[in-house]
C-alpha cells in the first residue's frame, strides 16, 4: 500500500474510531475489508492512538477561534495524522507531512479544509524548529 493510500486508509480508520467509538484495531479491520493491512498504515492508526492527548494538546494550542471538538471530523483526523508524522516519523520530512494533509484535506474536507489544515500545521511547524 503506498503511503498515501495507507494515510487515506487511516483517516477513516481514526473517523471510525471518533464517530463509533471504535477500538484501532476494529476500526482498521473495517477499513480494510478483508484486504490485506500495512504496516505504515498500523503505525499511524495505533501510533496516533497512543499519542493522542499529546496531538490533540498540540493541534489546541495551534487553533484560533476553534475547539478541537467544533472541528470537522476529516479536518480534525487529517491534523492529527499530519502532527503524528510530523513529530514522531523520523522518516517523514515535515513538508511531505503537510503536503500529504493538504492534498487529502482537498479530496476529502470541504472548500476551506486545506487552507484551515495549511494554516493550523504552518503554527506547528513554526512551534517545533523544522
Amino acid at each position: 500500500m503506498k503511503r498515501r493510500v495507507a494515510r487515506e486508509k487511516s483517516l477513516q480508520a481514526l473517523y471510525q474510531i471518533d464517530i463509533a467509538k471504535s477500538e484501532p484495531e476494529e476500526a482498521m479491520e473495517s477499513v480494510l475489508n478483508g484486504a490485506p493491512t500495512d504496516e505504515y498504515f498500523e503505525t499511524l492508526v495505533t501510533g496516533i492512538a497512543e499519542q493522542r492527548e499529546q496531538i490533540d494538546g498540540m493541534i489546541r494550542e495551534n487553533l484560533e477561534n476553534w475547539t478541537l471538538e467544533r472541528l470537522a471530523n476529516i479536518d480534525r483526523n487529517l491534523l492529527r495524522i499530519a502532527v503524528y508524522e510530523m513529530v514522531y516519523s523520523e522518516d517523514v520530512p515535515v513538508s511531505v507531512a503537510m503536503n500529504e494533509a493538504i492534498e487529502i484535506a482537498k479530496k476529502f474536507g470541504d472548500d476551506q479544509s486545506s487552507s484551515f489544515v495549511n494554516a493550523v500545521l504552518s503554527k506547528i511547524k513554526e512551534k517545533i524548529g523544522n
